[in-house]
């Protein structure tokens, strides 16, 4: 059956080629995309020009963004959404802003004595209810790897969270997923990790502390972490690592052990 919206799919796609050897600079600076699929390659190729016809990049004054920089960014961007079909997930925003370091925001915050604090707070990222998203380009950059980091996900993530509302740390559920079992391992995670840190604010704590600053930047970190740290994420709450899995379909685990056992550059890192 003919379709507009695959042929305007085609339209874009042939309107803009990627050159062979500017996707290989991409691959390679992207370690965390080792071992997936030639057709997975394929779908993220296509998918990350689709990003950026539809989304804006604005690069402010002292970004430098060229188009292998701005499928850097699209590649990491659609990684999330490879196996979760055609829906619109990223929707509500169409722009992007990308700032040359770390920015002020004004916060806002009021405590259990009903009194309200203001101040400006030092972000390398943020995500606004249908708005654009903001992101610090050094910390784009430094994304990418198996390190447990990465910015563009983080603030993706957090739009996932929004489709439902509020950012609140409970994305829309597929249909086989259930509300009872994803808030029941989320909150019993979140709790054993905002308790190790007040205990002992200065624990290092097997996932990056900010998680615990509510639930939705729990499920925006454990979210960096299922894709670029699966390892340590696994180790530390499986079952959150499983939630993950059947949310974004995917299991970056696996991927990484079998790197880890047949890559000999993964062998002689580890």
């Amino acid at each position: 059956m003919w379709s507009l919206n695959a042929w305007r799919r085609q339209r874009t796609l042939a309107k803009h080629p990627i050159a062979d050897d500017m996707w290989q600079r991409v691959r390679h600076h992207l370690s965390f995309l080792d071992g997936i699929s030639a057709e997975q390659d394929q779908w993220l190729r296509e998918a990350s020009v689709l990003f950026l016809q539809d989304k804006h990049l604005t690069a402010l004054p002292g970004v430098e963004l060229h188009q292998e920089q701005r499928l850097l960014l699209a590649a990491q961007a659609q990684l999330p959404l490879m196996n979760l079909g055609d829906l619109n997930w990223y929707q509500g925003f169409h722009e992007i802003i990308l700032y040359p370091d770390d920015f002020l925001s004004p916060q806002r915050h009021r405590d259990a004595s009903g009194v309200e604090h203001e101040w400006d707070g030092e972000h390398s990222g943020e995500a606004w209810q249908q708005g654009p998203i903001i992101l610090a380009w050094p910390g784009v950059m430094a994304s990418g790897g198996w390190e447990g980091y990465n910015l563009v996900i983080h603030e993706l993530a957090h739009k996932l969270d929004m489709l439902n509302g509020d950012a609140n740390g409970l994305p829309p559920l597929h249909p086989d997923m259930r509300v009872s079992d994803w808030a029941k391992v989320m909150q019993e995670a979140y709790d054993d990790l905002d308790g190790q840190l007040e205990r002992n604010p200065d624990a290092e704590t097997a996932i990056d502390p900010y998680a615990a600053e509510n639930p939705a930047e729990f499920f925006a970190v454990t979210s960096e972490y299922f894709f670029s740290a699966p390892d340590l994420l696994h180790g530390a709450y499986p079952r959150v690592y499983d939630q993950l899995k059947l949310f974004y379909r995917q299991d970056p685990l696996a991927r990484l052990k079998q790197l880890q056992a047949e890559d000999p550059v993964y062998q002689t890192a580890d």
